[in-house]
């Protein structure tokens, strides 16, 4: 082989080794911009979440249905006292997917939308305007929703799901 030839196949494989050591480099970059990372509940902080809640609605003698949903509103959790009206199951889970999807608490929106200009909302199938649904965020993190209803009106279904996030708080900070 002719020094050229050497040379040649030597700079060749250096132009590919830097080829590819560029690639990988660039690698881990590219496929953090085409994904991302979320928080979520555990079902035990969820399971944790929904009890307090329920604890908080008992001492203000409210019988109700609780439901904690992770951050697109899936149902995670949902607990009923044992006098809770049969229709307090579903709208708890949907006054959380109604406070996750819209990122405001439902007393917030049923205020915002009560307005004909503003009342399209309302028309959703899903759409609880009327307290009880919080966002749980932590850490900069949405990370679910809160639902609660079977309270004596939306104002003491807020008040108990709000006491009900307040205990479990500093759990879900990191």
């Amino acid at each position: 082989m002719s020094p050229l030839t050497v040379f040649s196949h030597a700079l060749r494989s250096l132009c590919l080794a830097m080829w590819l050591g560029a690639l990988a480099a660039a690698g881990p970059t590219a496929a953090q911009e085409a994904t991302f990372t979320i928080r979520q509940l555990t079902p035990e902080a969820a399971l944790k979440l929904a009890q307090a809640t329920l604890a908080a609605c008992s001492r203000e003698g409210f019988q109700v249905a609780v439901a904690v949903t992770d951050r697109s509103g899936v149902a995670q959790v949902l607990l009923r006292d044992r006098f809770a009206g049969p229709h307090t199951v579903s709208i708890a889970v949907d006054k959380a997917w109604t406070a996750v999807s819209f990122r405001q608490d439902t007393l917030s929106l049923a205020r915002a939308t009560a307005e004909p200009a503003n009342s399209g909302p309302r028309h959703f199938e899903r759409f609880v305007a009327v307290g009880g649904g919080l966002m749980i965020e932590a850490g900069g993190s949405i990370l679910g929703g809160l639902g609660v209803s079977g309270g004596p009106g939306g104002e003491a279904d807020d008040r108990c799901a709000r006491a009900g996030l307040a205990a479990v708080q500093g759990d879900l900070e990191f």
